[in-house]
């Protein structure tokens, strides 16, 4: 289709850093494909313009007629240029209201959309992502939450020398700090009010994998959720007293028909024959770690009501949400919207829904950042930049002048394309009905 494609900055959010493509790889690329990329300059990036410079590459104050686009997250509406192909997360595919507009905006000018998302295998897993990082930048900001939300209430703890992961040189410098605090509470113990600290994990794909890399480097013992259940509650080694807990399908919800038994298979086909029992746990948590995928057919983890519950009970031992998936208003229904590393955790009182910045107050804190993996922002983008850099070369031999049926992407890709020339492509076409219904739908002819 052409030979030069271009690198976007990032202009959505403040706080994002990462980059899709690193110097390195796009000079491999050019050595190995001959393919040409115009980088577009940004004074914030984890890799500086010297660098892409440095590494053969052109950099550009503003991109324009590249036929390919490639960044990360949102892209503003009045960016998008005609018949031009965008690869990058459109977070559209749930029909997202807040961007429904954009994707009209597509649609209008016959781009193409090409989601990181939806970049899956046959069996629907996904390819390229960065989970890991969101699980493990998530799980550092869930204990910083913790540790400032116990100091408030008068129980100090070595939780307090954890920092937001943002404010670490790196990774290896984020757990060497945890490390150090771990050794701390192996020595010294825990105050009684929080002995043995429970901490519960929802999920056990990539990014719980990430958060449980961060909270084994505390003295842990893991136990399954029924420990959390028996009457004398989980038994903790006394040199291992933070308890983590990994949650699945089966323990957050239950048949409708009382007394049969779980069924994943049936339960993925069939979610409304199940409802949500999570609130059985939420009374024996100190911090909850939220790493699920959600859709709105399936029950939600956490929900207004069972807040509403457990804090009418009174003196809850629920202090902190990390809700890393931060779908607003979605598994955790409390998770009212995501907030940005500046301002990344406000307190939800369930006595009337309202939030307040900071860790003060009657509630849970909620630690919410939509884009945690920015707070490791070399390592996560080298990490995605790898994966990426495979696909690039079939991205961008393909003729997308051709329609979406003639479109000869591999599989993989193809799967990923949202629309193209001007529709949806098949398997996305129901979202049209959230575009007409949010008013962005473009007249018929």
């Amino acid at each position: 289709m052409g030979d030069r494609i271009g690198i976007r900055h990032e202009d959505m959010y403040e706080w994002e850093r990462r980059v899709p493509l690193t110097p390195e790889h796009l000079h491999a690329l050019t050595e190995e494909t001959g393919l040409a990329f115009s980088v577009e300059s940004s004074a914030k990036r984890a890799f500086s313009d010297a660098e892409y410079r440095d590494a053969g590459l052109e950099v550009v104050d503003r991109l324009s007629g590249c036929p390919i686009v490639i960044g990360l997250k949102e892209i503003p509406v009045d960016a998008f240029e005609a018949e031009t192909v965008y690869v990058f997360f459109s977070h559209t595919i749930k029909a997202q209201p807040a961007n429904m507009p954009m994707l009209q905006r597509c649609l209008d000018l016959r781009c193409t959309i090409i989601d990181y998302e939806r970049i899956v295998d046959e069996a629907g897993r996904r390819l390229i992502f960065f989970g890991n990082y969101a699980g493990l930048a998530g799980a550092i900001d869930t204990l910083w939450t913790l540790g400032r939300r116990l100091a408030w209430e008068g129980i100090s703890t070595p939780l307090e020398e954890i920092r937001q992961a943002s404010a670490y040189a790196d990774l290896d410098e984020a757990k060497r700090a945890i490390r150090a605090v771990g050794e701390r509470i192996a020595s010294e113990g825990l105050p009684e009010a929080i002995d043995p600290l429970m901490i519960g994990v929802a999920g056990y794909g990539n990014v719980s994998k990430g958060a449980q890399e961060i909270l084994n480097l505390l003295p842990t013992t893991v136990v399954p959720p029924s420990d959390l259940l028996a009457p004398e509650g989980p038994t903790a080694d006394p040199n291992r007293p933070v308890v983590v807990t990994v949650f699945r399908e089966e323990d957050t919800v239950l048949p409708l028909v009382d007394g049969k038994p779980f069924d994943l298979e049936e339960y993925y086909a069939h979610p409304e024959r199940y409802r949500g029992a999570f609130d059985r746990y939420l009374s024996k948590l100190h911090a909850l770690v939220n790493c699920i995928y959600w859709e709105p057919k399936y029950p939600r983890l956490v929900t207004v009501e069972s807040i509403r519950d457990l804090y009418a009970a009174g003196q809850p031992t629920l202090r902190v949400i990390g809700d890393i998936s931060c779908d607003v208003e979605g598994s955790i229904q409390i998770t009212v919207k995501g907030t940005e590393p500046d301002n990344p955790v406000y307190v939800y009182d369930p006595t009337n829904g309202s939030i307040r910045p900071g860790i003060e107050g009657t509630g849970p804190v909620m630690m919410a950042v939509e884009i945690l993996p920015t707070e490791l922002p070399r390592e996560a983008s080298t990490y995605f930049s790898a994966i990426l850099k495979g696909f690039v070369p079939a991205i961008a031999a393909a003729d997308y002048r051709e329609p979406f049926d003639g479109l000869d992407l591999p599989p993989e890709l193809k799967r990923a394309v949202i629309c193209h020339r001007g529709d949806l492509a098949p398997e996305y076409r129901g979202i049209g009905k959230h575009l007409e219904a949010a008013g962005t739908a473009a007249p018929k002819e």
